[in-house]
Parts: C-alpha cells; structure tokens; sequence
C-alpha cells in the first residue's frame, strides 16, 4: 500500500478499552505533542498546520524529543498534496487498488486536521441520497411538520456546519444519483433544505475526503462534473519488498498488542516470506526477475498481508508455541490467492512446484503450504 503503520498511544480517555480506537484517540499522545510543537500557521479550524499534519502521517522527531510514528509509508510528495488539498476549497479523492491504505490515510488525515474522523459516510449500492444530505425523525415529523428538530443532519451536514473534514468511502459504489448530491455542496459548499426554505452554509475548516477503488471503475463512475470538484491522489503499491515488509510488521504488532498475541520480532521470517509470496504473484515475475509467473485474480494487497499474519500469530498464541511459523500463515496465504478454485489453483500449485519448492530455506513453507492445499 503504501501502507499504514505505527503503534497506538495511551489515549487516557478509556478509548483504549475499544476493539479498534478512532485514530484520534489511539494517537491522542502523539496529536497533543504536535500541537505544542507546531507554531505554523494553520488554516481556520484545523488543529495543526499543513507542516504538522505531514509529520504526523509520515512520522518524524519533535524539537522535545517526541517520536512521531510513521502512519504511512511512501512518497512524501503524495502526503504534502493530499494535506494541501484539503487546506483549499478543492476536495480530496484517494484513489488506488484495494489493501493501498486510502481509508487509513483517510482517517488519520481527519483526526490530525479536525481531531474527528468519524463524520464517515460508507459507500454501497444501497446508499441513500439522505445519507449524504439530511433525513427526517419522522414521529417529529408527523407530529409538527418538518422543522430543524426534525430534521437528522449526515456526516456531511455536520461537518459543514462544524468546519470539519467529511469522509466519504467507496465512492464509486454509490449510485450515480445519489453522487450528484455531492456536487452543490463541493461547489456551492451549501445544502439547500427546499422544505424548511432554508439553507446550511458550510463554514471555514470543512472539506472532503473521498476514497475510491481503482478495480471499482465501470461500477458506477464519477461524472465529469463531480470529477472536476475533486483533486486525485493515486496511492501506490509499495514501491520495494522492505517498504511492505517495514509496512506489515507495524501494522500487524499494533493489532497484536490489542489482541495479545505474541511478538512480532518473532516471526520476522514468516512475515518475509508472506510479502515475498504477495509480491511475485502480484507481479507476476519472481524477486529475482528470472521467472515468470501467473498472477490469480486476488488483488494480493498489503492489507491481505497483514490480515494473514495476523491471522497466523493468533493460531501461534492459541494452538501453538507462541512463535510464528509457516504452518500458521500457509492456509491464509491459500484463502487469499485461491478466490476462482478453478483457474486460481493451478496457477497456486504450479507456482509452489516450479519456485517455492526450488527455493533454499523455504523446504517448511513448502511443506505447509502443500498440507493445506492438498
């Protein structure tokens, strides 16, 4: 992905009891540091300045010594353009191939400029256009007529009213009509309320994040008029094997340490050989370049990666040593390339034959990954 990283902080606020806390609480260390050491200038209503925002997703050391961790790893160019955006009245769209971590970078954006990123919309097919705009408490309703008390704000109403960051996810997934709501509110940045004859002006501080999947085109496409309201940021996939490694290993020891499982320093091999495995058969080519492979029809994202490993560490901590090994990954590496059992089989079992099986030091993964498959 470029990918999403770091360890979560002691929010003091009891948000450490929740599954996964809201990145402004899980960060909450880290965000109070920034803003005592942040003297730029910051745009209305935003909690830090463009500069703080960036070191904060990026990751740096503070005049104080503080240590910022790094929640995304990539090009810097593509995060100053990201957090730029949004400090205009252009909104923000996040676009890349599942696992590239645009909900992630999303978040953490919102919590580090608003210190709220929880005015999310999630897109689907069944999105409504209410959602977006405002719905009616309709016992109010039908007891006085419409009028503000009424009326329910979305995330979006909020955030304009508050000068906050909205979040929009999968936005293509959303129907056509229900996207063209968007665009009065990005150009006009109003919301009419035909039935009250009134109006919400979004205020100093709102914009909008939106994400969208690069695999999702055709499904319902942004027209060109919603298009033009929004700047495209392209996130790529990591651009070497120990950029994603670097990537997974943070990722999976934070959710680790949530759920109590074991280290993650002890299964540095495993965690190699996972990203290895993702790579070659995203890439089609082999590390080396000396052989070519067919790619399955799985995206083999950065995020599955994560997702196996830590799959793998909690059969380590409930069902085995504690120690990370290639019996613990083998059967989620087999569940996230086999998603077509036909086509996506074979090119599993010739890619184990023909490379896994030739490679020194792999003779456990090998056999693991043969048990399973069998």
């Amino acid at each position: 992905m470029t990918g999403t990283t770091g360890a979560a902080t002691d929010s003091g606020t009891g948000a450490e009891q929740a599954l996964r806390p809201h990145a402004e609480d899980a960060f909450a260390a880290e965000l109070k540091a920034l803003d005592a050491a942040d003297d730029r200038p910051r745009p209305a209503r935003w909690n830090l300045s463009p500069w703080a925002v960036a070191t904060y997703l990026l990751g740096g050391t503070l005049p104080d010594g503080t240590v910022i961790t790094p929640k995304y790893v990539g090009p810097r160019r593509i995060v100053e353009v990201a957090v730029t955006t949004l400090a205009t009245d252009r909104a923000l769209l996040l676009l890349g191939v599942p696992g590239t971590a645009k909900t992630w970078v999303s978040e953490h954006l919102a919590a580090a400029i608003s210190g709220d990123s929880t005015l999310l919309v999630q897109g689907t097919a069944g999105t409504p256009e209410e959602a977006i705009r405002y719905g009616w408490n309709y016992a109010q309703l039908l007891t006085n007529g419409p009028s503000r008390d009424a009326l329910v704000p979305s995330p979006v109403m909020r955030a304009m009213a508050e000068g906050r960051i909205a979040r929009v996810e999968e936005l293509t997934r959303i129907p056509a009509d229900v996207q063209d709501s968007l665009i009065t509110i990005l150009s006009e940045k109003t919301l009419p309320i035909p039935e009250l004859g009134a109006e919400t002006q979004a205020v100093r501080g709102f914009n909008m994040i939106a994400t969208a999947n690069d695999r999702d085109r055709g499904v319902n496409d942004l027209s060109s008029a919603l298009r033009r309201r929004f700047n495209t940021v392209v996130l790529p996939l990591p651009a070497s094997a120990e950029d994603e490694v670097d990537i997974v290993t943070r990722r999976v020891d934070q959710l680790g340490s949530g759920l109590d499982l074991p280290a993650v320093p002890d299964g540095a091999t495993e965690i190699r050989r996972v990203v290895t495995v993702f790579r070659e058969l995203r890439g089609g080519v082999t590390e080396d370049g000396r052989t070519k492979l067919k790619s399955p029809s799985g995206t083999l994202s950065t995020a599955e990666a994560i997702s196996v490993v830590t799959n793998g560490l909690a059969l380590a901590a409930h069902f085995g040593d504690g120690v990370l090994r290639a019996g613990d990954v083998a059967a989620g590496i087999l569940g996230a390339v086999v998603r077509d059992p036909a086509a996506d089989r074979l090119i599993w079992h010739e890619y184990l034959e023909t490379v896994i099986r030739e490679r020194d030091g792999w003779k456990d993964f090998y056999r693991a990954c043969r048990e399973v498959s069998a």
